[in-house]
């Protein structure tokens, strides 16, 4: 795919993942949908992009509504829909059975609710728009990568909620790749590990140090930039499909 034709739906792009994914896309050329919650972060990035070649999208991942109608408005605008990159998320911690009793059921259904159903939902409507594309050699309309973790494969001491909600996102890339193969759509899925995202940057310094010393090489917090460097990858490799890259300096999560 030729990034500098293509129009790139991105969640969560106000901060973190999302945002280094943005701004990495738009300078390759793309033109690029900044979907996220906080207006004041996205419209900052729809900035540093330009008007001309990016918007802002406000939605909650999970509303089928707020999605559809910022898909609409984005083909409008660019005329078409052939990335989708998934970043939005969130993450909590809590125990399955703690001191003040059960995990919350409301708050296990909350992640899942934003971290599956979300990805999914961006997923599908996307889809149906890249379908509308022009296949390039290969047959190829579209593009889509979604964001795990490794907390899919080694989830730690009360991320139930988080680990299973990643861990439904690295079990439908191969499912959901075969079923848009027809359409010509591509489906990957990356599983970052420790990235200094907002997240770990709200955390101590001294805490910081010590997560980055149990990555085995390098030895540091990854860097968002990192995490746009292989989306970019993805993308213009036509050979990747209904694959999930884990992207952790060879971590493996202690419990």
């Amino acid at each position: 795919m030729n990034l500098s034709k293509a129009v790139a739906f991105v969640t969560g792009a106000g901060q973190g993942l999302g945002k280094a994914t943005a701004l990495r896309l738009a300078r390759r050329g793309a033109k690029v949908i900044v979907a996220d919650m906080n207006e004041v972060a996205a419209k900052a990035v729809v900035k540093e992009i330009g008007e001309d070649n990016a918007m802002v999208a406000l939605v909650d991942v999970s509303n089928e509504e707020q999605v559809s109608k910022s898909i609409n408005d984005a083909v409008t605008k660019f005329g078409k829909i052939s990335v989708a990159v998934n970043c939005a998320g969130i993450a909590i911690a809590q125990k399955t059975l703690g001191k003040k009793g059960p995990h919350s059921l409301a708050a296990f259904s909350k992640v899942l609710n934003i971290n599956t159903v979300g990805t999914f939902n961006v997923l599908r409507l996307c889809a149906e728009k890249m379908t509308l594309n022009e296949p390039d050699a290969d047959g190829i309309r579209g593009c889509v990568i979604n964001t795990a973790s490794i907390a899919a494969m080694d989830g730690q001491i009360g991320q139930s909620a988080y680990a299973a909600s990643k861990g439904a996102v690295v079990a439908m890339t191969l499912p959901i790749a075969r079923d848009l193969s027809t359409s010509g759509i591509r489906v990957n899925c990356i599983a970052p590990g420790l990235f200094l995202t907002p997240m770990l940057e709200s955390l101590p310094e001294s805490a910081r140090i010590d997560l980055a010393k149990t990555v085995p090489l390098p030895k540091r917090l990854g860097n968002p930039d990192e995490y746009a460097k292989l989306v970019e990858s993805i993308i213009e490799n036509n050979m990747l499909n209904g694959e999930v890259i884990r992207l952790d300096g060879a971590l493996r999560m202690q419990p």
